[in-house]
């Protein structure tokens, strides 16, 4: 009998399936751009899903031009409160903080994420030794209503610039103020989409790497794999599917095409009947993404500027419709 061949279950390229840390996403790499100065990235809450009618953009696409009916994300995009501006140098071991500046109006409720700054570091930069300025912000989870936390999530975001001095311009401007999500990007853009998974918790070889069922004659169980692998090496190698951690982990959307983004005063044109599942209604500014993200309802998104973006932007998006029905009866 010929020896059976069948391709392996699951990448390698997600090892180890482990849950991460926290619920909130960490972007580890960011694109170096030229050009106008502005945000790199941006954040917001997932809502849920719609679905749109729109033209088709795809080059080479069946129904490229066509009107078609694809599913699309809400993620509600409340402005940024920028904390500060963190400086960099080069250092051997590469970039590293040299001093920060940061903003008079802080929010109180950042006393449970950082201590505090009761005065303000106007300290001056030699820009001669600063190789790179970023953004200091956080979010304002108190503004939207169905979110059941009060404490921002405080990070950092780069800036695009042509150079250091036009950066720390930028975000001078910006000081102790709000960003919107206009100043990150614009329907016809793509993005890059970093979220937590929605988690499963331990799951069987089955769930977790689609191994096929065993024969119903089998001896014990029909969920569970036929040989942990053969005699020599004599111990059971990583590539064996085995149960385990099933979601909670971190993964990144590529190439997510915004198809709309609209004011707290538009909410009443993606509000569906009833309000989305396990979040409401949206309250503050929103965006539309094209397909789905990935975690569920109220989870932290981050968004970045697409890194292997191929397809060039569009300079507007035709929807010419977008669904309201009630979502509570699927």
């Amino acid at each position: 009998m010929a020896t059976p061949h069948h391709p392996r279950r699951g990448s390698t390229g997600y090892y180890p399936r482990v849950r991460k840390k926290g619920l909130r996403a960490d972007v580890r790499s960011w694109p170096e751009l030229d050009g106008k100065p502005s945000v790199e990235g941006f954040a917001g809450y997932k809502v849920g899903m719609t679905h749109v009618e729109m033209v088709d953009y795809r080059k080479y696409s069946t129904t490229a031009g066509q009107s078609i009916v694809s599913a699309a994300t809400v993620v509600e995009v409340p402005p940024l409160k920028v904390l500060g501006i963190r400086y960099y140098g080069d250092d051997y071991r590469g970039k590293v903080t040299i001093g920060e500046t940061w903003a008079d109006n802080i929010p109180k409720e950042l006393n449970r994420r950082i201590p505090v700054r009761k005065e303000k570091n106007d300290k001056q930069m030699d820009t001669g030794i600063v190789s790179d300025v970023r953004m200091i912000v956080c979010t304002n989870p108190n503004e939207i209503t169905g979110l059941p936390k009060k404490v921002p999530d405080i990070f950092e975001l780069p800036v695009t610039g042509n150079t250091v001095k036009e950066k720390e311009d930028y975000v001078k401007s910006f000081l102790g103020k709000d960003i919107s999500f206009s100043e990150f990007s614009a329907p016809g853009k793509f993005v890059d989409v970093i979220a937590v998974t929605k988690g499963k918790g331990f799951q069987g070889s089955v769930k977790r790497f689609g191994v096929k069922l065993l024969s119903h004659k089998n001896r014990k169980h029909r969920r569970m794999i036929g040989t942990l692998g053969p005699w020599h090496p004599d111990w059971v190698r990583n590539t064996v599917p085995q149960a385990g951690q099933v979601g909670s982990h971190q993964r990144t959307a590529h190439n997510i095409r915004v198809l709309h983004f609209g004011t707290k005063n538009d909410t009443g044109s993606i509000n569906v009947k009833g309000g989305f599942l396990s979040y409401g209604l949206v309250r503050n500014d929103y965006v539309l993404l094209h397909g789905s993200i990935p975690g569920p309802s109220k989870r932290l998104i981050k968004m970045r500027v697409a890194s292997r973006q191929q397809v060039p932007d569009s300079s507007s998006m035709s929807l010419s419709y977008i669904s309201l029905e009630s979502k509570q009866g699927d």
